[in-house]
């Protein structure tokens, strides 16, 4: 039997990470390549190459032949895939209320945050089912359960990855591949610094939440862990929201 360390192990894992530049997906790969996985970090650019255990990859992952060629190497020299995790995304909101949203930023946007994350499962999924084993997760939001303002192609994208994810959890659960979503809630990011700066939208986001506060990065790192591990390997179709209580939270104010 495994002792409790044990479960949670990521070691030896081999873990792909899209949109691992900056932000969530940056933090994630460098914590999780401290837990003795090897990770493999995708982005259109990173600043520097690789560190012990994380391997910076520069790659378009709308681009399906050059993120397959990625994975074809990467089982090739391993032999194994073990984790994927969809963490790329964009976020092109309209400045302004009462304008109709731009179909070029819709296109832009369904592209990079649902398709491809498609196409990435697609294509690891293959090397997860010779082993008969596997983990994907997908990087959510708060925004695929509610209806935030003046970005449709987010939060449409965010609800659609959110339904991918339970559908290939459907396909592939016979063959040992789990598929997970994690909802972040607002978390002090490149993304939303410009909220964050704003005293008082930033005080209003932390209302929202029963915890009173914003997210970390690292507040990020456990459950995608747990996710990734042995710990979860009875969990699949599942939304792990780390939000603060957003959205279980009843009234802003009492």
């Amino acid at each position: 039997m495994k002792t409790q360390n044990d479960i949670f192990s990521l070691k030896n894992k081999i873990v792909i990470i899209t949109g691992a530049g900056r932000g969530i997906g940056k933090h994630l790969a460098e914590q999780i390549a401290k837990c003795d996985a090897k990770v493999f970090a995708i982005d259109k650019k990173f600043t520097k190459k690789f560190t012990k255990n994380l391997f910076n990859i520069e790659c378009d992952i709308t681009n399906e032949i050059e993120f397959k060629k990625i994975c074809d190497k990467i089982f090739k020299q391993k032999r194994r895939i073990d984790v994927l995790i969809n963490n790329a995304g964009v976020s092109m909101p309209n400045q302004e209320m009462g304008k109709t949203y731009p179909k070029d930023k819709w296109d832009v946007t369904l592209r990079i945050n649902l398709t491809a994350h498609f196409v990435c499962s697609q294509q690891v999924i293959q090397y997860m089912k010779r082993r008969k084993s596997g983990s994907i997760i997908n990087i959510t939001s708060i925004n695929a359960e509610l209806g935030f303002p003046r970005n449709p192609s987010y939060v449409a994208s965010k609800g659609g990855l959110k339904m991918l994810g339970k559908a290939l959890a459907k396909d592939w659960g016979r063959y040992g591949i789990r598929v997970n979503n994690l909802g972040p809630g607002y978390i002090k990011t490149d993304m939303t610094s410009k909220t964050f700066s704003n005293k008082k939208l930033q005080k209003e986001r932390a209302m929202h939440t029963m915890l009173g506060r914003w997210g970390d990065k690292d507040d990020l790192v456990g459950p995608c862990i747990f996710l990734a591990s042995d710990a979860s390997r009875y969990i699949t179709g599942q939304d792990l929201y780390v939000d603060g209580g957003w959205l279980a939270n009843s009234l802003i104010t009492e």
